[in-house]
């Protein structure tokens, strides 16, 4: 008996925004859910939805100390693209998710893994950013290059940039 090869689902997220963010992990476990193989590939910006919320980052050089001080990421540090309004938009982007039950980032995330989503960080980025392993949230599964990352796009029926 022959068994066929699921369908796969390949996600570039390079932007950092909740609404990006949302987008990404809404389409990834719908996927998941409808039996697809995903793959979500964070890089640049797109890095501090995987952040952990908690403790400091350590990084080697000035720069990239001064770039994640400025830049510390993680879930609950995610701003709106547009109508951020010093974090007033994103508050009411936040009221409106709990007040018809969607689910937060970190609920999303948790969701994500539980159902087989994979979650890779890239190291090109990490490099650039001075982030490490310890940098990430436990639900990333590896740290990977973009060839890593085009080999699984090039087997996806779905492929998207985010």
């Amino acid at each position: 008996m022959v068994v066929a090869e699921k369908e796969k689902m390949s996600l570039v997220i390079y932007s950092g925004n909740l609404d990006s963010a949302l987008a990404g992990f809404m389409l990834a476990t719908t996927g998941a859910s409808m039996g697809m193989e995903v793959s979500m590939f964070f890089t640049f910006w797109g890095l501090n939805i995987i952040k952990k919320n908690e403790g400091g980052i350590k990084s080697k050089g000035l720069v990239r100390k001064m770039l994640n001080f400025m830049n510390r990421g993680g879930s609950k540090r995610l701003k709106m693209s547009r109508f951020n309004m010093l974090g007033m938009g994103t508050g009411m982007m936040k009221g409106l998710m709990k007040d018809i039950n969607m689910p937060s980032i970190d609920e999303f995330i948790t969701l994500a893994k539980s159902i087989g989503v994979k979650m890779y960080a890239c190291t090109t980025s990490c490099g650039m950013m001075g982030l490490d392993e310890s940098s990430f949230r436990s639900e990333v599964d590896d740290m990977v290059g973009a060839a890593f990352f085009l080999g699984e796009a090039r087997k996806s029926k779905v492929s998207l940039f985010i």
